[in-house]
């Protein structure tokens, strides 16, 4: 069900943000450990790169959710529960939508529990789900315009 047409140029904006900060947070997990550590301002960029790859991806969420099913003011895990319910995203990408949900709010209100070695772990373990997050959003813009190009 289409309510109103998706600003499909506002959501390759924030696909194109998600994929900038993605590079710079890869080019990050790449660096050994000892040397991320040793120069504070790295995990200070992950930390900054990732909340703000976080928050990209459920403006898309919420932009898809309002346009295409009139869903309004939704905070971060109701999006991300939204967007399974929806078939935008996988239920099981749903779920991990739920947890960078989570975890973006401790990035902002619990910044002080942050530290470096959890950063460090979450790029090197994590970074995939972002990646699939990109994968999803091709899915859903592929229909979207097979659906509306009928």
């Amino acid at each position: 069900m289409v309510i109103s047409k998706l600003n499909l140029n506002k959501i390759q904006e924030n696909i194109n943000l998600v994929g900038e900060f993605l590079e710079k947070l890869q080019k990050l997990s790449r660096m050994p450990k000892k040397e991320f550590l040793s120069d504070e301002r790295n995990p200070a960029a992950s930390e900054s790169f990732l909340r703000r790859c976080i928050e990209a991806i459920f403006d898309i969420g919420r932009h898809i959710l309002t346009k295409s099913f009139a869903v309004k003011s939704l905070e971060y895990k109701e999006v991300a529960k939204e967007l399974g319910k929806k078939g935008i995203v996988t239920k099981a990408y749903s779920e991990k939508l739920i947890k960078m949900a989570g975890y973006r709010n401790r990035l902002v209100h619990f910044y002080k529990e942050i530290n470096h070695e959890e950063l460090y772990s979450i790029l090197k373990k994590d970074l995939s789900d972002i990646e699939q997050f990109l994968e999803e959003m091709q899915r859903f813009l592929t229909k979207y315009h097979k659906k509306m190009d009928s």
